[in-house]
């Protein structure tokens, strides 16, 4: 059975979600969750230099295998795009640093993988993945939960729903996968 694991970032100046899986088969298992708040720093550069820093220590604390970053999305606000722009390279250039893979998702993508619509809430993104992942409580702030979202969506990406060639049936699928339906 493959592992790895998967660490997921949603990128901000001042606010940083970051989600980290283990990738056991076709099963995720929820490692961490959390934010890193960059608020009180004032200059938006010393703000950069704590997002490297705090990224490589959640690299060097969990040793992924694999990044998962949101890409920025497109907005009016040009000055808000191009500080969200710089917060995504210094988060990777610190998993180019440690020499891990990354992989880039758009926010919209990452919303259909997790709930099926491109347009889902953050609410709804978090509800689907603490069924999935089966956690306690919803964070109050939900950049935790989209940079999960993000590990997430790799995951899936890598794993497509257990569907192979070679099924004649829901009934053969089920009998192939007896633990995917587990959560439905």
């Amino acid at each position: 059975m493959e592992e790895r694991i998967i660490l997921g970032i949603d990128p901000g100046t001042k606010i940083m979600g970051y989600g980290i899986i283990k990738a056991q088969g076709n099963n995720p298992v929820l490692i961490a969750m959390g934010e890193c708040n960059f608020s009180k720093i004032i200059d938006h550069y010393l703000r950069l230099e704590k997002i490297f820093h705090d990224t490589l220590e959640l690299i060097d604390r969990f040793h992924p295998d694999e990044l998962a970053i949101e890409a920025p999305f497109y907005g009016k606000n040009i000055q808000s795009m191009l500080k969200l722009g710089r917060a995504q390279g210094v988060a990777i250039s610190a998993a180019l640093n440690r020499k891990i893979p990354i992989f880039e998702y758009a926010p919209r993508k990452i919303k259909l993988s997790i709930t099926g619509q491109g347009a889902a809430s953050k609410e709804q993104v978090a509800k689907f993945l603490q069924y999935t992942l089966h956690f306690s409580e919803v964070p109050k702030n939900l950049d935790a939960t989209d940079g999960l979202a993000a590990a997430m969506c790799h995951f899936y990406q890598r794993n497509p729903l257990g569907i192979k060639k070679g099924y004649s049936g829901w009934n053969d699928f089920l009998k192939k996968n007896p633990g995917r339906t587990n959560n439905l």
